[in-house]
Order: structure tokens, then C-alpha cells, then sequence
């Protein structure tokens, strides 16, 4: 166990010397992958954001029936049993009421911005009126079974229009899905972007090593010996990218949570976007890593196969890069 530990810690100690050569390098290198990293981040960060709002928000949804003009007081007022009915076969909770035209245009004239045009009409033209006013849901999945609520409510008899006035979340999940799409599309491609990198950063190590591995493959060091520091070297990269990345993510939450504050004040809202979690952050760390891990592993691979075949053309002495 301590002869493990002790080649791994040799492995790392010389993965970090040789990233810092030459001087800056491994610097820029991480400042363009943490760059790179960032976009998903950020979206991954806003996505998590809205996913949040939307699935703690309570839907409060309120459904309005208007019935037809010609409708007479009797059978109007006879809807609200197949109108309670329609919700218990949901098995959705809410309160039913019955809004007489004369009520309705009673309660528009006390709005001072219409009252004047109210009192120059010479004749009502508002419907009789239900108002759904349903329980909140938990959730927008929930709030799909609105939209059967809303076709069973059209279908009944004398009814001329159902408004739903929540309709806006269902908007809300399918922007929400489209958007999850593109961070997905958007991150594979930064993630091969990644790779490449490191890739590239990975094999000019190993070829300004090219003589140190030889001779070392000469006096019979393992194909772990060989490999290891370079692995680690992509470990590093990757990690200190990702974590340079949350940092540039943080910082520039700080000006969008002022605006976004500004903004949100007008709608009598705090909303602001929030850090990710501790365990969300150590998952984006983690891909990150790996993404250094994958590029190191592709580019020792390939680099040494050809090392190899140079060095012994008569047999690959690296079986595992065969």
C-alpha cells in the first residue's frame, strides 16, 4: 500500500511540475478551457434556476366560463352542478361561482379607468359568468389537467368561451424544455472542444518528454509508470478549469442578480438567481475532471502507439495502446 502511494504521489509531483512548463502555459491552457467550461455552466446554473421556480410555484389557476347571450338566468344557473362535476371526475378542488351579467358590469364601473365607459352604454354587453377558482397545484405537471378541464367545460351546453388564465405555464415548461435541449447540444460540443485541448496540451508534453519515456521504456519501466504523471497532468487541467469556471460563473452573478433585482422589484417579486448547491457544484467539478481525464487518456494513447512503433518496429512494447 505505502509502494502505491508512494508512485502515485511521484506520478502527481511530476505532472505538476511538468504543466507548468513552459512558463504561463499551463496558465492559459486552464484560462481557455475555464473559459470554454463556463458557457454550460452559466446555462446549467439559470436552467436549475427556472426549473426551481417553476416546479415549487404554486399554480394558482383560475378558469373562466362565459356563457352565451341568449342563455336564460334558469339554465345558466343550472351549469354549476355539471360544472362541479367536470372537477370531481378531475379530482381537482376549487370553488365554483356564479357571476351575473349585472354583477359584472356593476363591479366594471367601480374601475376608474372604465367607468366612464361604462356609464355611457346603453345596454349590458357582458355574459353571465362562472369562475373556476381552483387549488393551487403542486407543480406544472399537475396543471396539464387543465387543459381536459377546459375541453369539458366547452362541451357543455350554451357555453361560448373558456378563458384559462394559467396557460402560461404550460409556455413556461416547453421554453424550459427547449432550453434544456440546447444546453445539452451546447455542452456536447463544448465538451469535445475540451477534450481536444487537452488533447493537444497532453501530447506536446509527451513528446517534449519523448526522450525521458525511451529511456525509462529501455530499463524496463511499466506502461503505469509511463502513463500515469500524464493522466494526472489532464486531471489537473481539468479540475483547476472547472473550478476557475464556477468562479467566473459567480462573479458574474453578482451584476445579473442587480439587474435581475431591478427588474423583479416592477412585478413586486424577489427573485434573484441563486449558487448551485454544494453537491451540484462537485458534479460539475466531476465532469470537468473527467473531460481532463478522457482527453489525457486519448492523447497518451495515440501519442505513444506511435513512440512505440518508432522505438520497437518489430513488436509494440505499449500491448495496451495496441
Amino acid at each position: 500500500m505505502k509502494n502505491w502511494l508512494r508512485l502515485h504521489a511521484y506520478a502527481l509531483t511530476s505532472a505538476w511540475r511538468h504543466t507548468r512548463q513552459p512558463r504561463g502555459g499551463f496558465i492559459l491552457n486552464v484560462l481557455v478551457i475555464a473559459i470554454v467550461l463556463a458557457l454550460p455552466f452559466a446555462g446549467f446554473t439559470l436552467l436549475d434556476n427556472l426549473r426551481s421556480l417553476s416546479n415549487k410555484l404554486a399554480v394558482e389557476s383560475e378558469v373562466s366560463v362565459f356563457l352565451a347571450m341568449t342563455t336564460p338566468r334558469d339554465k345558466a344557473q343550472a351549469l354549476a352542478k355539471p360544472i362541479r362535476q367536470i372537477l370531481e371526475d378531475a379530482k381537482v378542488a376549487g370553488r365554483v361561482e356564479f357571476i351575473p351579467r349585472e354583477k359584472a358590469l356593476s363591479e366594471l364601473g367601480t374601475r376608474s379607468t372604465v367607468s366612464d365607459a361604462v356609464a355611457v352604454l346603453g345596454s349590458n354587453p357582458l355574459p353571465d359568468a362562472y369562475v373556476l377558482r381552483l387549488v393551487p397545484f403542486e407543480n406544472t405537471h399537475e396543471a396539464d389537467k387543465l387543459a381536459s378541464i377546459s375541453a369539458n367545460l366547452r362541451a357543455l351546453p350554451n357555453v361560448d368561451h373558456v378563458q384559462l388564465d394559467s396557460a402560461w405555464t404550460k409556455r413556461l415548461s416547453a421554453v424550459m424544455h427547449v432550453g434544456r435541449l440546447a444546453l445539452l447540444f451546447l455542452a456536447g460540443v463544448l465538451a469535445v472542444v475540451v477534450i481536444a485541448v487537452i488533447f493537444n496540451t497532453i501530447r506536446l508534453q509527451v513528446l517534449n518528454q519523448r526522450e525521458e519515456i525511451e529511456v525509462s521504456k529501455l530499463v524496463g519501466a511499466t506502461n503505469g509508470f509511463i502513463c500515469r504523471p500524464f493522466y494526472y497532468a489532464g486531471i489537473l487541467l481539468g479540475l483547476t478549469s472547472g473550478a476557475l469556471a464556477l468562479g467566473l460563473v459567480a462573479l458574474a452573478l453578482l451584476p445579473m442578480n442587480q439587474a435581475i433585482a431591478e427588474l423583479a422589484r416592477l412585478y413586486n417579486s424577489n427573485f434573484r438567481i441563486e449558487w448551485l448547491g454544494l453537491g451540484q457544484a462537485a458534479s460539475l467539478l466531476a465532469a470537468s475532471t473527467m473531460l481532463g481525464l478522457a482527453g489525457a487518456v486519448i492523447s497518451v494513447r495515440r501519442t505513444l502507439a506511435r513512440i512505440s512503433h518508432q522505438l520497437f518496429p518489430m513488436g509494440n512494447n505499449f500491448p495496451f495502446l495496441a
